[in-house]
């Protein structure tokens, strides 16, 4: 039986990072591309749902979407409610959620841009 939560992560090298980044985007002529790729691998690779704190509240993490301005965002769920929040601005809980280190490599691109 495979587990949908990693234990509680290290922080990823720099080096990890790029490599995922790059594996992400290999394919990709310009920015708007490197977003779809990033998007990609984190859809085909975050284990969801998962649960999550946003403004000190308990939260479910559906899917994630990509935006009309190419940002991606997490598709959120509280007591019948529906919102997105920003992946940049979403904090991961503890026990990350399988696939979170492609959350990590969009997180170092956007900052390496």
């Amino acid at each position: 039986m495979t587990t949908s939560r990693t234990p509680r992560a290290k922080r990823l090298s720099k080096t990890r990072l790029d490599r995922l980044v790059e594996e992400a985007i290999v394919d990709c002529y310009n920015e708007s591309e490197q977003v779809v790729g990033l998007y990609t691998m984190i859809e085909n690779n975050l284990a969801l749902p998962f649960e999550t704190m946003v403004l000190g509240v308990p939260i479910a993490v559906e899917r994630v979407d990509l935006t009309r301005r190419e940002e991606i965002v997490a598709v959120c769920r509280r007591a019948g409610v529906r919102q997105t929040v920003p992946i940049l601005d979403l904090p991961l809980p503890s026990r990350r959620p399988a696939g979170a280190e492609w959350i990590d490599a969009y997180r170092h691109w956007v900052g390496g841009r």
